[in-house]
């Protein structure tokens, strides 16, 4: 029987822009309900880059509200990593290589599995999240990959299921106050520490550093070559050695 809180739509510029619209007009964020597409024509990433996906991957976004007094609204992002995380490994149990980058990538070994893009409309935030489920796109100079190139078959709408159950329970713990306790659950599921990244800042150019955490903000924590641990709150962040990692997100 169809899940009544996902809508599946043939085609859409994208799901994203979808939701964002509807909140403009007024309507209310509806927790718990997601927007998927068959096909998305005009879907979006990080910094303006062009994300569309086809038949069989999973594109789609919810939306959650800003509650009063709710703080760091930019955690979303890692909880939305959390809970696609945690849905791969309930569909495909003991997925190897699987790691959460920050801010918003899920990549199995050096090559991007999956995305998320956040835009803010108000006192809600729409999540954008994309899935190489059954393909691929290929991005010249990074690296991508699919489960189906994996060997594991999963149909988008048991993608789905297994990722509305996820987020509903993390968003839950999250307007309940239990950043904390996400924020350790996403960091047992991060690249290793020590992990060598670097990012492009507007000020400082290029600086790389080894993975260390995150503050409680959410913010990335990368230890220089000095010793110094920085503190970076925003940037595209990119695997070093890695031959470059897709960094478009899919909403």
């Amino acid at each position: 029987m169809p899940d009544p809180l996902i809508r599946v739509v043939a085609e859409t510029a994208s799901t994203n822009t979808a939701l964002l619209a509807r909140l403009a007009e007024g309507e209310a964020a509806a927790e718990g309900h997601w927007l998927l597409a068959d096909r998305q024509t005009s879907g979006r990433g990080r910094a303006g880059r062009v994300w569309t996906g086809g038949l069989g991957n999973f594109m789609g976004s919810t939306a959650a509200a800003l509650r009063g007094g709710q703080t760091l609204p930019q955690t979303l992002a890692l909880v939305a990593g959390l809970s696609v995380h945690r849905a791969l490994i309930a569909v495909v149990p003991g997925l190897a290589g699987l790691a959460l980058k920050w801010p918003n990538d899920l990549l199995v070994g050096e090559a991007k599995l999956g995305g998320i893009l956040l835009e803010r409309q108000g006192d809600a935030v729409v999540v954008g999240i994309g899935v190489n489920l059954a393909e691929a796109p290929e991005v010249p100079g990074r690296k991508t990959v699919s489960l189906a190139a994996l060997g594991h078959v999963v149909s988008r709408d048991a993608f789905a299921s297994a990722l509305a159950a996820t987020w509903a329970e993390d968003l839950t713990a999250w307007h309940a106050g239990g950043w904390p306790m996400l924020r350790e659950a996403w960091m047992a599921r991060a690249l290793p520490k020590g992990t060598l990244l670097g990012v492009n800042l507007t000020e400082e150019g290029h600086v790389i550093g080894a993975f260390a955490g995150l503050e409680p903000d959410g913010a990335v924590l990368l230890r220089l070559a000095d010793g110094a641990v920085r503190a970076i709150h925003a940037g595209d962040v990119e695997l070093i050695g890695a031959g470059g990692v897709n960094d478009a997100s899919g909403g």
